[in-house]
């Protein structure tokens, strides 16, 4: 194993030609970190973000990437054998220090989750930042054991179809949102009861279904339809916010005493990766490698069309998660 790697490296922010292939050193092992050797990885929105520069806290050169999979190379202090296949996810990746755009990455100990699978490294990119935020949205920010029905609004995107699967399995009648009736087979078939035509003004359509509101939302596409969504909402339920999918963070105005609906809970969910323990994540995987959790997955690149990768993120042409993978 030689001491340097290939990673992307940004130094300023802009389009994917700021995506810079570079040979650099590779990560020394420290004790409670865990030295990995990428296979796959998830492309995620908050890297295109950081990317363009709207998220001030990360300080450039830095390698992006949320998240990633492999085998352990190196855990000091960590008690994980070499070889133990592993997620590793958020805790500052790609923000705070370099992340997964690299073939190696060093991550701390309690952002990384050995897992007992035999998916293959593309499928199983796919899965560590899509099943946590799914699981934190519903569990944290949604509270769904207190629910017995969810509105998913963006339903189409990897994020909509995962939280479609989960809230399935929990027992909750789901209605999924899309703008194209086209579609609408394709939720269907994927767990929801209902589909709902969006064309940004739902709330109306939604109460057809349920005439005093739905008990939990969760809203994916973001402040451009975030104040339609809570309309949506009975009294006593909540509305969380995880998604951005229209691209914009905030809203130029905001009126809380006319625009969140009486009695109805307004949160948001951007958590961490201690909000979903080791053995949901591997329950999960499990339940995903056996056919019981299905998922919708995009397009997967090999390393080197990182790029290309981008600027089908940039066009949102992914239909479904996005994944690199090193072969």
């Amino acid at each position: 194993m030689t001491d340097t790697m290939r990673a992307y490296v940004i130094k300023e922010l802009g389009g994917p030609e700021r995506l810079e292939l570079s040979e650099i050193p590779r990560p020394l092992p420290r004790d409670g970190w865990v030295l990995i050797r990428n296979r796959a990885f998830g492309l995620n929105r908050s890297e295109w973000f950081t990317r363009r520069g709207e998220s001030p806290s990360v300080k450039f050169p830095r390698v992006l990437g949320i998240e990633c999979v492999g085998e352990v190379v190196a855990a000091p202090g960590c008690n994980l054998p070499v070889g133990q296949r592993v997620a590793a996810m958020m805790g500052g990746m790609g923000r705070q220090f370099d992340g997964s755009y690299a073939e190696y990455v060093l991550a701390p100990q309690q952002n990384v989750f050995p897992l007992q699978t035999h998916l293959e490294w593309k499928l199983l990119g796919a899965l560590p930042e899509m099943l946590q935020t799914v699981h934190g949205s519903l569990y944290t920010g949604l509270e769904i054991k207190r629910a017995k029905n969810l509105l998913v609004r963006g339903a189409t995107s990897s994020i909509g179809f995962a939280a479609i699967s989960l809230a399935r399995s929990a027992g909750l009648e789901v209605t999924a949102t899309t703008r194209s009736s086209a579609k609408s087979d394709e939720l269907k078939a994927a767990g929801a009861t209902h589909v709902i035509v969006d064309d940004g003004a739902l709330a109306k359509i939604a109460r057809t279904i349920y005439p005093d509101g739905y008990d939990r939302v969760l809203e994916l596409v973001g402040t451009t339809t975030l104040l339609d969504s809570l309309q949506a909402a009975r009294r006593g339920g909540i509305v969380c916010m995880t998604g951005i999918l229209g691209g914009k963070w905030s809203l130029p105005e905001f009126h809380p005493m006319g625009d969140i609906p009486t009695g109805v809970k307004l949160t948001s969910y951007s958590g961490e990766a201690s909000d979903i323990t080791r053995a949901e994540l591997q329950r999960y995987v499990s339940l995903v490698e056996s056919g019981e959790l299905p998922l919708k997955l995009g397009t997967s690149f090999v390393f080197e069309k990182l790029r290309d990768a981008h600027i089908m993120m940039d066009e949102n042409r992914a239909n479904g998660k996005i994944v690199i993978e090193f072969v």
